[in-house]
């Protein structure tokens, strides 16, 4: 497929892996939802997966190649803000290697605690994810450890399986809405839309508090810019890959940024609509899609990524007074 994307068949044989562990998360659809959008909403519940998001079906596939393909193999590292190295550490701590994740400093205390008790060794290093990356790959060098990046094939593979789940259920989504953080999750919806030769268009969704996924879009080329987002912590990139570039490019119909408060309003959406619990990254989507009203046509989907939030940032979300980005996304949703 375009720009090394996997195929059909290298995603089913990839999701035969993944039911090993885990089956498939539900995709519905929420008749509260739909009011507020104006539209037939349809969400895929990867909040339901073990480790309460996507990143798990990655995390899978790739310890699955690297223990039959570089047995030599006895400690990975990686970096992550908290999905991303829950996976690591379930599937590499299944496979018999030692995990070291790499999180920056004042990361998600619950989301630490989450990586360690699945048998994460946790290092605290940097003022941001590009900072901690930056260190793992120094300690990747220093003591030769096996490097795990935030976005490969083998990971889209993974991840690519819960798009298989999401289109072949709901094949005519006029338009879906996908986070966009270092990009494997819309890399693998793209991968699977073209190879199920659907028509619907796939639109990104970014952080307008990290906007270097936008801006190296529009230059061509990877552009480094500061990621300052107070509640989506999930999607704040400062540098994202030339490659996930590329595929966004050649496969996602557009990009939409939404800022803090349409997420947080977006959280409390899911959570009174469909009593789901989202964190701020993996309710991006919905605030895409409540902000492209009434344009994105009238079957639409999303993906709820991840439900990790901390209990505390959750409730001060809940219990926020609604300021004008909710109100204006509310008379969205209802023109």
């Amino acid at each position: 497929m375009n720009h090394g994307l996997p195929g059909l068949e290298e995603i089913r044989q990839a999701a035969e892996l993944v039911y090993e562990t885990m089956p498939p998360t539900p995709q519905y659809k929420w008749p509260l939802l739909s009011a507020r959008a104006g539209a037939e909403v349809w969400v895929k519940h990867e909040n339901h997966s073990p480790v309460g998001a996507f990143k798990i079906r990655g995390g899978l596939v790739y310890m699955d190649w690297l223990k039959r393909s570089h047995p030599e193999v006895t400690t990975v590292v990686t970096a992550t803000r908290g999905n991303h190295g829950q996976s690591i550490a379930l599937a590499a701590t299944r496979s018999g290697i030692r995990p070291v994740i790499v999180v920056p400093r004042g990361n998600s205390i619950e989301k630490n605690r989450a990586m360690r008790e699945l048998g994460a060794e946790l290092i605290e290093e940097g003022d941001d994810f590009q900072a901690a990356l930056e260190h793992a790959t120094k300690l990747e060098q220093e003591n030769g450890w096996h490097w795990v990046p935030s976005y490969h094939p083998l990971l889209v593979t993974g991840v690519a399986t819960a798009a298989l789940e999401f289109l072949s259920a709901v094949p005519e989504l006029d338009n879906l809405y996908v986070p966009i953080g270092m990009g494997s999750g819309i890399s693998g919806m793209i991968a699977v839309r073209d190879a199920l030769g659907l028509k619907t268009r796939i639109v990104g969704v970014i952080s307008k508090h990290a906007p270097a996924f936008a801006l190296s879009l529009a230059a061509g080329s990877v552009v480094e810019h500061p990621a300052a987002t107070r509640i989506a912590d999930g999607v704040a990139c400062r540098k994202p890959t030339d490659t996930a570039i590329e595929v966004v490019r050649a496969g996602a119909d557009r990009i939409l940024q939404v800022d803090d408060d349409e997420v947080e309003a977006a959280m409390r959406f899911y959570f009174s609509d469909t009593h789901n619990l989202a964190e701020g990254a993996g309710a991006v989507g919905l605030a895409g899609l409540l902000q492209d009203r009434p344009r994105g046509g009238s079957r639409v989907g999303t993906v709820l990524g991840g439900g990790n939030v901390d209990s505390d940032v959750f409730a001060k979300v809940l219990h926020r007074a609604e300021g004008a980005a909710e109100s204006g996304i509310s008379a969205l949703a209802a023109g």
